[in-house]
């Protein structure tokens, strides 16, 4: 699907298209909306059908109605947008899915768009082409007869005042909406398939230029940097562990911003094994790999001017003879030693030797992001990702982003009560307190490999890696969950790096 501008004054009314799409907020009158003009050209059609009642602008409505000649396009749809007090972004990227969504298969090969006046014209802008590509995303590439989407076109119609601000709008949505969809892809890749090694090769192929570069390590290479705690995960399966390096020299100098993500390209449970039922949809533990491999692919497109270095411990988590087995001791990196007591909590232990590594190549602020728990998803349910993390400065930074990306984050505690639930008998720390506050003991666990000196950001994705329900503006499957996050911290971090933790 390609974007295209039309911003002659007329634009609008002019749109050869098949569908002329007008945004319409709930229970406004005709005279308050951005095209009142329109409605003029067809006769006060527009004012009838809302007069009528025939729509109100409910959010995710879309109502038809033919020109019979009187504008360029063949037809005109009202796109319900909800009260226009509540839309800002992420209302706005839904709108735009939930209306290729409904398009894409009606006969519309184009549509012309008119831009709510609600939100900046580059924001919306960017709403409109950010949406419009994750909603035609379907989680269906190993079908052999997919359905192709015949939608081929965007036009947006604006101001020639405007049309720098939409062209710059349209230009970051497509890059992050691709980014976005790049990542739900490799979720959505089998196990079979996506394995550590393919993974690995995946990250190499973002590195087109100078600006990306990848480094993957061995397990010859992990034991030698003492990654016994990575290197137990692994040992289960005839797969090798593989750990990925990215760097995005988006500057010269300055600090490190550094991401971590969980790539347990299966996960079994090992010895613990998880039940047999949906252990299908584990494939989805890389989520956390996803987004940071998402959201490089975005940065070495928009080039913010700062450094990001990422670190990716890929493996699979299986049961066999070699496999870690419950009350084994390792030693991770750090040199701290962990008693594992379930073996499904695997994804602390890869993250606590990726964390000293990060730490070590210079990363002194850290996010982390982990399918880690299901303890979310019974405390926020499938509507936000929990954070966790220190100095709350540095927390807050993340939130901030998230908020601007349109990603939900609910912060929970990290009170020093809670250590007390991973104490080992026989080691330094223990990879389970089992079920209480499971959520918040995962992140204390992964405290325990984060300098005191370093701001380190833990976030538990595994309420919203995977949407098991279509929704009007997405499909069931993947969501990409994390990567506008990432890439909003990182550009802000452009503008505003930090002096200091946090």
């Amino acid at each position: 699907m390609t974007f295209e501008l039309r911003s002659a004054p007329q634009a609008p009314a002019d749109l050869d298209v098949d569908t002329l799409v007008l945004p319409l907020f709930e229970d406004e009158p005709v005279a308050q909306q951005p095209w009142a003009d329109l409605d003029t050209r067809l006769d006060g059609l527009l004012g009838r059908v809302l007069e009528w009642g025939e729509t109100r602008g409910k959010a995710f409505d879309l109502h038809f109605a033919h020109t019979s000649g009187r504008l360029a396009a063949r037809r005109v749809a009202l796109l319900g947008l909800g009260k226009r007090a509540e839309f800002d972004s992420e209302p706005g990227r839904r709108a735009a899915g939930a209306l290729v969504r409904k398009l894409r298969n009606g006969g519309t090969r184009s549509a012309g768009l008119v831009l709510p006046g609600k939100l900046a014209a580059r924001q919306a802008a960017q709403c409109v082409a950010e949406g419009a590509l994750l909603g035609l995303f379907d989680a269906d590439q190993y079908r052999g007869t997919r359905e192709e989407t015949r939608f081929e076109r965007v036009l947006v119609a604006c101001t020639p005042e405007q049309q720098a601000e939409v062209e710059a709008g349209l230009a970051q949505g497509c890059v992050l909406g691709e980014a976005a969809n790049f990542a739900r892809l490799l979720v959505n890749e089998p196990g079979n398939i996506l394995t550590p090694r393919q993974l690995a090769d995946r990250a190499r192929a973002l590195a087109t230029d100078d600006l990306l570069t990848v480094e993957v390590l061995g397990p010859q290479e992990l034991a030698a940097l003492g990654m016994g705690a990575l290197l137990s995960v692994a040992r289960g399966s005839e797969e090798p562990a593989q750990l990925i390096v990215l760097r995005y020299h988006g500057a010269e100098s300055g600090p490190y911003l550094g991401f971590v993500g969980k790539g347990i390209t299966f996960d079994t449970g090992g010895i613990s094994i998880k039940p047999a039922e949906r252990m299908h949809l584990m494939k989805d533990d890389m989520s956390g790999a996803a987004a940071v491999l998402g959201a490089c692919k975005a940065l070495s497109k928009l080039r913010p001017a700062c450094r990001v270095l990422s670190v990716i411990p890929a493996c699979e988590n299986m049961p066999s003879g070699r496999a870690a087995r419950p009350g084994d001791v390792v030693r991770a990196m750090s040199g701290k030693t962990i008693e594992i007591i379930n073996t499904d909590a695997e994804g602390r232990l890869v993250l606590a030797d990726a964390l000293t590594y990060a730490q070590r190549l210079g990363a002194a602020h850290l996010v982390d992001l982990a399918t880690l728990t299901g303890g979310v998803v019974v405390t926020l349910g499938n509507e936000a990702s929990a954070v966790l993390g220190r100095p709350q400065s540095w927390v807050e930074r993340v939130k901030q982003a998230a908020e601007e990306a349109g990603e939900r984050l609910w912060q929970l505690p990290l009170w020093r009560e809670y250590r007390e639930l991973i104490k080992s008998d026989i080691a330094d720390i223990k990879n389970s307190g089992g079920r209480p506050a499971q959520t918040i003991t995962g992140a204390m666990f992964l405290a325990d490999f984060v300098e005191e000196k370093t701001a380190w950001a833990h976030l538990d994705i595994a309420a919203m890696a995977w949407d098991e329900k279509s929704r009007p503006y997405r499909a069931a499957g993947p969501t990409g969950v994390g990567v506008h996050t990432l890439v909003a911290l990182a550009q802000r971090w452009a503008e505003e790096p930090p002096t200091a933790a946090g």
